[in-house]
């Protein structure tokens, strides 16, 4: 476990998986815990850097200065994310973390690559259940002396409590064991967080999010329990009405928790749209040459240049890659050298550094690090040029498939529906890649006027 401060606010957080893989920030719901999150760890942290947040107020964080809201958690997230990478992140929401998330991709869009949302607060407006069984001991917390009298009357209230919220929160039929639920209450019942749950529960509301989603240029992915009672099922119709690149799947035998309540199913469904192996699936642990190409097609549907792509294209454009394997530390490819190959990283990282200058105070530099499903020498592929900067493989070594470009063209003559949503890929990571340069050009301005007006 780590703390991490951001903007002044200590942010507890549960980390795993590679720290040179893919940020992917997870985010609980309102009266939660990083622990809300922690079912989707195993999997997640298999390729991406996971950091799974207490929200400020929550868990073992300090609450915001001020009035809680979902913008200024929005914020917070994203400055998190800058911190923590130079690329796009992944963003995996549950309820009020799915509000926080779908805010967060409206208000810094080259900040977040792909949304996974879980039950997401979307009007704000929960349930009738919850409003009016569960949110008046919330509004009762929020004052100092009637939270006091219900912390005081909570022990000997729990089990009216729990028989209230089970069936607010969990299906019939759930597969949540005793000691997750447990937890799970306990998180909802910590001690000192009734003023924070109250400002939680009217942000939601103040945060409606209809007639907004249509906004969204983020790709998602939101899992719906058939039998939530928190978040109702009508804010799914808004998704599926409001918002184009979403992938709604309706769970059965889930509430609003289904991470926890089918969690086979959730991480079967999470790990299809992710393209992530349910079991470790390294290319090299095969030598039957099928075996890697439908790994690598599996792969590929996570990449920057296999998004869009069917199974079937997928499966083709592996077949014409090469795999290539790297110790930590090894020079790939050297500036300034002729190249006409595009590098996907499999696993690991690549630097890419600059060339050195011609005396000694311009030393060659680490310019960035590509992560997995990430592509670099995108243009020596398409104008057949020098590579613009050297490539080593990172700290953990670099396993890539590799696409000479005499290998796309011929596939483009062959397939043509392929070859240009290949090269439309290509042209639309280029895009990102410098939309998001230029968000951070302009954040580095913005605080650099701050100095100096507050120097003045």
């Amino acid at each position: 476990m780590s703390t991490i401060t951001v903007n002044g606010v200590r942010v507890y957080a549960r980390e795993e998986g590679p720290r040179t893989g893919q940020l992917c920030l997870l985010i609980h719901g309102w009266s939660s815990s990083w622990y809300a999150m922690s079912p989707l760890l195993p999997l997640l942290s298999r390729r991406f850097r996971c950091v799974a947040v207490d929200l400020p107020g929550y868990g073992n964080s300090e609450r915001l200065s001020g009035r809680t809201t979902i913008v200024r958690y929005a914020d917070l997230m994203a400055r998190m994310v800058q911190e923590l990478s130079d690329s796009p992140a992944v963003v995996v929401g549950h309820s009020m973390g799915g509000m926080t998330g779908i805010t967060m991709a409206l208000r810094y869009p080259q900040l977040v690559d792909r949304l996974v949302l879980l039950g997401p607060t979307i009007s704000g407006r929960l349930s009738a259940w919850i409003n009016y069984a569960i949110s008046p001991f919330t509004m009762l917390e929020r004052h100092a002396i009637a939270g006091r009298a219900v912390s005081a009357l909570e022990p000997y209230m729990l089990t009216m409590i729990d028989r209230l919220m089970r069936p607010a929160s969990f299906a019939e039929r759930t597969e949540i064991s005793q000691g997750d639920y447990e937890r799970l209450r306990a998180d909802a019942r910590r001690p000192g967080q009734g003023r924070v749950r109250a400002e939680c529960y009217w942000a939601m509301r103040d945060n409606d999010l209809r007639g907004r989603l249509a906004q969204l240029e983020t790709p998602g992915l939101v899992i719906w329990g058939a039998e939530d009672n928190t978040v109702p099922l009508r804010d799914a119709g808004v998704v599926a009405d409001e918002w184009r690149g979403v992938d709604l799947r309706i769970v059965p035998k889930a509430g609003h928790w289904p991470q926890f309540e089918t969690p086979a199913f959730t991480r079967r469904v999470i790990a299809s749209y992710l393209a992530l192996p349910l079991v470790s699936t390294r290319l090299e642990d095969s030598s039957n040459p099928d075996e890697i190409t439908a790994r690598a097609a599996e792969f590929l549907g996570n990449s920057d240049i296999g998004s869009g792509l069917t199974l079937a294209q997928r499966t083709r454009l592996a077949a014409q890659c090469r795999v290539r394997t790297y110790p930590p530390g090894d020079l790939i490819g050297p500036a300034n050298e002729e190249c006409t190959d595009l590098y996907i990283v499999q696993d690991g990282s690549v630097e890419v550094w600059s060339e050195p200058g011609l005396s000694e105070d311009s030393p060659s530099r680490q310019l960035t690090t590509v992560l997995r499903g990430q592509v670099t020498g995108e243009m020596a592929l398409l104008d057949g040029g020098r590579r613009s900067a050297g490539l080593m493989a990172g700290p953990e070594g670099a396993t890539m498939l590799v696409l000479r470009r005499d290998r796309l063209r011929a596939l483009a003559e062959d397939d043509p529906a392929l070859g240009n949503g290949v090269i439309w890929n290509i042209a639309t990571t280029l895009a990102l890649r410098l939309r998001l340069t230029n968000f951070q050009l302009q954040m580095i301005a913005a605080e650099l006027r701050e100095a100096r007006e507050t120097q003045v």
